[in-house]
């Protein structure tokens, strides 16, 4: 299928409508993955787990937790993965930084890890402290020091729109080459919210020789705010009918919800079309919006 999207615009309801119609003609099979984050109270446990519940229905390849800089996070995390793992019997990966561990330290951890069954880890620098103290190795070396204890999947991090501390775009896709080149199976990317600005990314990453596997991370917006004030921090353009969509619905959820999941319905169905086989889903610990998302790509629960 060949068309051209204008970026920075909405889509057309005719094209959408075009979309809608062919979806069921994709062949490929199309597989998901999804993101959680550890729970703070009792409360964000049991929404934790009942979109733990929802969502594995859906057969995804692996789910992630993500993992904070500091000792407590990373055990909750680690904990956390252990439980998914031995409840419900999918993969499960661990987000892992380098930015607070010494080189014992994450070895110890890997092997932790490997003789809990966990053989997929999402390798991530972190952020860079307070003092900002130059980081002793980055994601790459991480990448290296877990294939060196194991044979680990290694999940990636990737950025469509240019890491925040990147001096340019082209430092970094030097990073995510060094990233594949230490033994890295795939690269989940920031989220977006134009089509075109991962398909343009997939162009320049071929171009470069990057043969890995990159995997599109799709965030379903139902706190509109939020997302801005976030989306500055991490360098992710939001674009002009993204604000004009959530005017008015400040005290409207449900609307908001309906405009999050018609927004990443419609870039999963462009980039199906556009020969991307996995997304990955930055679920936030609800299942909701992530579920009927799926559901648009033809994934459908065991009966």
């Amino acid at each position: 299928m060949n068309h051209k999207i204008q970026t920075g615009s909405y889509l057309s309801s005719q094209y959408l409508a075009k979309l809608n119609q062919n979806i069921a003609d994709i062949k490929q099979d199309v597989g998901v993955s999804f993101e959680f984050f550890p729970p703070a109270t009792a409360s964000m446990e049991e929404t934790l787990w009942n979109s733990i519940d929802s969502l594995k229905r859906l057969k995804p390849k692996f789910v992630s937790v993500t993992y904070g800089a500091n000792s407590g996070t990373r055990d909750r995390t680690h904990q956390i993965i252990k439980d998914i793992k031995r409840k419900t019997g999918m993969v499960a990966a661990p987000h892992l930084t380098c930015i607070d561990a010494n080189d014992g330290e994450l070895r110890q951890i890997a092997r932790d890890y490997w003789d809990n069954d966990i053989r997929s880890i999402v390798a991530l620098r972190g952020d860079i402290p307070l003092d900002g103290a130059k980081p002793h190795m980055y994601a790459a070396d991480l990448v290296a020091l877990l294939k060196e204890e194991g044979d680990f999947d290694i999940s990636v991090a990737a950025y469509p729109e240019k890491h925040p501390e990147a001096r340019n775009h082209q430092f970094d896709l030097d990073v995510l080459k060094e990233k594949f080149s230490a033994g890295a199976n795939r690269a989940i990317t920031q989220f977006f919210f134009d089509p075109e600005t991962f398909l343009r990314f997939r162009d320049k990453c071929a171009k470069q020789g990057i043969e890995g596997d990159l995997v599109p991370g799709i965030l379903p917006v139902s706190n509109y705010k939020t997302l801005v004030k976030f989306a500055g921090l991490t360098n992710v353009h939001v674009p002009d009918w993204m604000h004009k969509l959530y005017q008015g619905t400040e005290k409207d959820p449900m609307t908001r919800n309906l405009i999050g999941a018609t927004i990443a319905m419609d870039m999963v169905k462009v980039l199906s079309q556009e020969g991307v086989k996995d997304f990955h889903f930055y679920t936030l610990n609800r299942s909701e919006l992530s579920y009927a998302i799926c559901h648009s790509l033809g994934l459908r629960p065991e009966s």
